[in-house]
């Protein structure tokens, strides 16, 4: 039997309908989200993915501002910018978008944003917060992810969640968000010597490790709800981590790609965003 599709698209208008009413009340009283985002360099990928967010601030009606600058900036010129988007009240969500240049240090970058912008949900006090199951602004992908799975209905307390990957962005924040929903989390990386095995386990399976098709049908337990975070170009086509056709066959749920966890993650940045709108809003 084949498996159901878990559909970002579908689901991102869904969260985007309920964030819209969220703007509307704010724009309403006079008071306008913002969202920053410091793009570095011309990858090309990087260009298509601030070029979502920028639409999807334009559909639900925040300011939305893009800092570029080139490839060859310098540390301090990085610096800079997310200090003037620190400074500026009209923006509520700031993020650097990843990559950056190999020259710069993007850890120091990230922890220069003031922790209540921070919309990519990174920040270190952030994650620190996620770990200590408090409240905070949490990763956009893994809580894209975490919604698809619960829109699915798919039940995770208990059940054994296999995460292929150890991001900082992904991997970690996922398995966090996975333990306070109650799973069983198991982490796998490069370096995990049964890495074709452990997969096999999983009730809920996560692949983010940027390998296009790496997780196959064989890697796949009966029934598996099967997250695919991947998107990597091969011949001119997005594919995700998972070799989608065979693991469909088998998996009870997944996600497709493209038209899913991406989506959602979009999603995610809106909604972070424009929480962290309305807290600032509030403290008025």
């Amino acid at each position: 039997m084949a498996a159901k599709i878990i559909d970002g698209k579908i689901l991102s208008e869904k969260v985007e309908a309920e964030l819209k009413q969220r703007v509307d009340a704010m724009l309403a009283k006079g008071q306008k989200p913002g969202l920053c985002v410091i793009l570095v360099g011309d990858d090309p990928a990087s260009h298509l993915y601030v070029g979502n967010k920028e639409k999807a601030c334009l559909r639900l009606g925040l300011r939305s501002e893009t800092i570029r600058l080139p490839a060859d900036a310098t540390q301090e010129e990085l610096e800079d910018a997310v200090r003037k988007a620190n400074a500026d009240p009209d923006i509520h969500g700031l993020l650097v978008q990843l990559p950056l240049p190999r020259h710069l240090n993007g850890a120091h970058a990230l922890s220069l944003i003031l922790p209540e912008k921070d919309a990519d949900g990174i920040h270190d006090n952030n994650l620190g917060k996620l770990m200590r199951g408090e409240p905070g602004a949490i990763a956009c992908t893994p809580r894209g992810a975490l919604y698809m799975l619960k829109a699915a209905g798919v039940h995770i307390a208990g059940k054994h969640a296999v995460v292929v990957g150890r991001s900082n962005i992904v991997g970690k924040p996922m398995s966090m968000l996975l333990l306070h929903e109650h799973a069983t989390v198991t982490i796998c990386h490069s370096k995990t010597a049964t890495l074709g095995e452990i997969p096999r386990q999983a009730d809920i399976l996560v692949a983010a490790i940027g390998q296009p098709r790496f997780i196959t049908a064989d890697m796949v337990k009966d029934g598996a709800a099967v997250i695919d975070v991947g998107m990597t170009r091969v011949d001119g086509k997005f594919c995700g981590d998972v070799d989608f056709g065979p693991v469909s066959e088998k998996a009870g749920y997944i996600t497709p790609v493209p038209g899913g966890v991406g989506k959602m993650t979009i999603a995610m940045l809106m909604s972070n965003t424009i929480e962290a709108a309305e807290r600032a809003f509030a403290a008025k």
